[in-house]
């Protein structure tokens, strides 16, 4: 009789390689050994054949909060689990709780645990008007990291920091060993393009790429870098959709500084030309979906080793919000936690890109990131959080999954030559295909 728990045999995709004959072995919610060949028995024994057998996905950026009575972490975290993704890191920007003090912090994991599916991090924030004095007490809280933003979208619950303020915070977070990310939009440049766009007339699918050109963006993200450095903050890009700015990373990281940067599943799958004009405010996104050839660069990015973390910037907005004729009075964001991971194992494969990135960018770097050290690798004494993938095409549809709180998507429509098939948290199973487990399976994780 074996004493191990759960084995799964089949492909195994982990950070450096791909173990096509291989097997994953758990015990007591923790991995004990990944090998090669013929497998071990277990109490629970799964033979996979040709099926991906990859670290759960740490989804870094994740919005469950951001329109009050709608998708919650109840949802947030289904999704989550149908697709893959067994660690949520939820944005400070809730709507009704900005999470900028140790007790928004307690709020929060007390409101989120009773729901949560999957494991959550949380990332924290400050208000504008107290500066960077409760960035420590955060920290204590259990906070992951640090969210701040160039850029103001709501001066309560999303607010712009001004450069002296941002130094100031990085020069808080750099005391408590985390990271501070930015939402990298130079506010002034953008308004002014708002502004040029809006007396143009043009209110159609085209408006909001023009309101926010690439100079927009690359200001910021020198910005962001430039104060990290300045400060000693390892200092970190929560989503750029140009190539440009994965070279600016990548040039303070040859200068030894701290310069990590993060690209969203969307920005490798949409494009302006052809979904943006489909779709309208279903495809609206800070920054913007840019033409065919940035997606192209970015993959390029993705297989130069340039790119950190790749993410959703999942938030499940109400259809009402995403479906105005008047292309920048929709909300910005869209849904998908439940498409990410299949959606990178298809670019990767239609473009040669090694599947050891989906390992290291959707698990083991995040991991790293955030520092959650019992997660993000399938390797022994790490937390038994894996996700299966199986070779059976199948065509998205986010209102026929039933496991997302609305049922529309940008990628409703693509087809996904690899499905989940199954999600483990801890060893125990979350999703089998269909059914999703019962709410408080999820943990709060915390560095």
């Amino acid at each position: 009789m074996s004493d191990f728990d759960l084995v799964l045999a089949g492909t195994v995709v982990l950070p450096s390689m791909v173990i096509e004959d291989g097997y994953v072995a758990v015990r007591d919610g923790k991995v004990v050994h990944v090998g090669e060949g013929a497998p071990p028995h277990a109490h629970d024994r799964h033979l996979l054949g040709k099926a991906l057998i990859l670290p759960g996905a740490i989804d870094a950026q994740t919005h469950s909060l951001s329109q009050k009575n709608q998708e919650d972490f109840i949802w947030s975290t289904r999704s989550a689990a149908a697709g893959g993704v067994t660690t949520i890191v939820d944005m400070p920007y809730d709507e009704g709780n900005l999470v900028c003090s140790a007790e928004a912090v307690r709020i929060k994991v007390a409101h989120a645990t009773p729901q949560a599916r999957v494991d959550f991090a949380l990332y924290g924030t400050i208000n504008p008007e107290e500066g960077a004095s409760r960035i420590a007490e955060q920290a204590a809280a259990g906070v992951a990291a640090f969210k701040f933003s160039t850029f103001g979208t709501d001066p309560v619950r999303f607010p712009r920091i001004s450069p002296p303020l941002l130094a100031e915070a990085f020069a808080e977070v750099a005391k408590t060993g985390l990271t501070a990310g930015v939402h990298n939009e130079d506010d002034e440049s953008v308004r002014a393009a708002m502004a040029r766009v809006k007396a143009s007339g043009i209110t159609d699918w085209r408006a909001h790429g023009m309101s926010r050109p690439p100079l927009t963006e690359l200001l910021a993200t020198l910005q962001i870098y430039e104060t990290g450095a300045q400060t000693g903050c390892e200092a970190h890009v929560v989503h750029c959709s140009l190539s440009r700015g994965y070279d600016i990373a990548a040039d303070y990281r040859a200068h030894g500084f701290g310069a990590t940067i993060e690209c969203c599943i969307h920005y490798l799958t949409l494009d302006e030309e052809n979904d943006v004009r489909r779709l309208g405010g279903k495809a609206k996104i800070n920054p913007p979906i840019r033409p065919r050839a940035e997606v192209e660069a970015l993959w390029r990015q993705v297989a130069a080793g340039n790119v950190t973390l790749v993410s959703t910037d999942h938030v499940s907005w109400s259809e009402d919000r995403k479906t105005n004729p008047d292309m920048l009075a929709n909300s910005s964001g869209v849904p998908g936690l439940e498409a990410m991971v299949p959606l990178f194992v298809k670019g990767a494969l239609e473009r040669g890109v090694s599947l050891t990135w989906a390992a290291r960018l959707m698990a083991a770097n995040p991991a790293k990131h955030f520092r959650l050290g019992t997660k993000g690798a399938l390797e022994a004494g790490k937390d038994a959080d894996i996700t299966v993938l199986v070779d059976r095409p199948t065509v998205y549809d986010a209102a026929r999954s039933g496991h997302n709180v609305v049922g529309w998507s940008p990628y409703n429509g693509i087809e996904l030559p690899w499905t989940v098939a199954g999600t483990w948290l801890r060893g125990q199973q979350v999703f089998d295909g269909t059914s999703v487990a019962e709410p408080g399976a999820g943990q709060w994780v915390r560095p």
